[in-house]
């Protein structure tokens, strides 16, 4: 279940990135909290994630290009520290008092100041994507790869149910800049790690050759070349690109019900900060079951099989949540959307990286992220914008709905996908 842990550079990532994603998870609550305090709006919590997501639209293709060409461990050390720079700043200024969100001092107009700063860790998320996902390959051995990235996915699950938890604690002790400032600090745990890695093999990490003579040009058409190759080679191959279009379609209509948690929280179930972190926390311990789960399992055989229950799965339980009509019978559903969708996504990710070369594997696993990054902007303002109109369980369940039409239509209309 765990022998993916018996390579050292697997480990030092492993516990790198738990740090430093349970500090994201802390600032993902209390940002999105802190949001609604400012503004008291849907709509806004929605352009929050937009701004945070929307540089993957223009920069994880050129993220992958580069996860292919250049040494992925250095990429990510300095993508990682500016985030982690983001978030001091981020915290710097509520503990200034430059954003005020409580009672007749609150300023709604501050939230541009959380806007940009969500850009800037967009930007360098949407870069290092790629390279994240990529290096994995780089930091294991063949046969053990499936269990890698299960313990991954295990180990991102785990932060998002630590996360909440410890934003809840620090919130009520320290304050939203006290959850900030211990993002901020996180990121050193992952840049720490990734320092002492250390790769025997030159592969994929190792820096390719510098354009010839230094010429802008020549390296910008090399890297158009580059991203046309890499379409061409998921176009030539059906099986890839159906596993892409079901990620993109789960991440269009599934992403949503991450961003409307403080709506249901506050405005359906009155709750305060601390049941915000309660949802959020009972979707990751089911995505962290599910995580382990699959480590267990190994290599599973029919993968598009489960992929496809998975993706009914999840979003039959969203669907049941917005229809539940008290915590105790919802609550319990966001448990089962968290497995499923953790299961989901752990298969595709292991499908994608047996299914693809090592030259094209950076590039590739950006298509992978973009149909995260390239769907959540639109996701996040359409979902955010019809919770204001509709309310939040119309607009939840509406999005539940077409993504189990969807699963049900592939199903049946591509026996490929069912037999992979």
């Amino acid at each position: 279940m765990f022998r993916a842990l018996s390579h050292r550079n697997f480990r030092l990532f492993f516990a790198g990135a738990f740090l430093s994603n349970a500090g994201t998870w802390m600032q993902t609550v209390a940002q999105s909290w802190l949001v609604l305090q400012l503004t008291d709006s849907g709509t806004w919590l929605g352009v929050d994630t937009f701004v945070a997501t929307a540089p993957g639209l223009v920069l994880t293709l050129v993220g992958g290009v580069i996860a292919d060409k250049v040494d992925r461990k250095r990429l990510l050390i300095y993508t990682q520290a500016g985030a982690g720079l983001s978030a001091l700043a981020l915290a710097a200024l509520v503990w200034a008092g430059a954003i005020r969100w409580e009672g007749a001092a609150r300023r709604p107009g501050d939230v541009w100041m959380v806007l940009v700063l969500s850009f800037v860790t967009g930007c360098c998320w949407a870069l290092s994507g790629p390279a994240y996902q990529a290096i994995t390959v780089d930091l294991v051995e063949r046969e053990d790869l499936a269990n890698a990235i299960a313990l991954n996915s295990s180990q991102f699950q785990l932060a998002r149910v630590a996360g909440p938890t410890l934003a809840a604690l620090t919130m009520k002790t320290l304050g939203m800049a006290g959850c900030f400032f211990a993002n901020g600090l996180s990121y050193v745990a992952i840049v720490a790690a990734l320092a002492r890695v250390r790769f025997e093999k030159r592969g994929a990490v190792a820096p390719a050759e510098p354009a010839e003579g230094g010429k802008v040009e020549a390296a910008r058409r090399s890297m158009w070349n580059d991203l046309a190759e890499a379409f061409r080679y998921v176009r030539g191959r059906p099986r890839v690109g159906a596993v892409l279009l079901c990620s993109a379609v789960v991440c269009l209509f599934g992403s949503p019900y991450m961003v409307l948690m403080p709506l249901f929280a506050r405005n359906v179930y009155g709750w305060e900060e601390a049941g915000l972190s309660l949802l959020m926390g009972t979707a990751g311990a089911g995505a962290l079951v599910g995580a382990l789960g699959l480590a267990y399992l190994g290599d599973v055989r029919r993968k598009g099989l489960v992929l496809l229950g998975c993706m009914l799965s999840a979003r039959a339980c969203i669907v049941c949540f917005a229809a539940a009509a008290s915590p105790r019978a919802g609550v319990p559903l966001l448990f089962g959307t968290g497995m499923s969708m953790v299961t989901f996504f752990a298969l595709g990710n292991t499908l994608l990286q047996q299914l693809v070369t090592d030259e094209m594997r950076g590039r590739v696993m950006s298509m992978w992220i973009l149909t995260f990054v390239g769907t959540t902007p639109f996701a996040s303002l359409l979902s955010g914008a019809a919770a204001d109109r509709f309310g939040p369980r119309p607009a939840l369940a509406a999005c539940g709905l077409v993504v189990i039409l969807f699963g049900l239509t592939a199903g049946l209309l591509n026996p490929r996908l069912r037999e992979m």
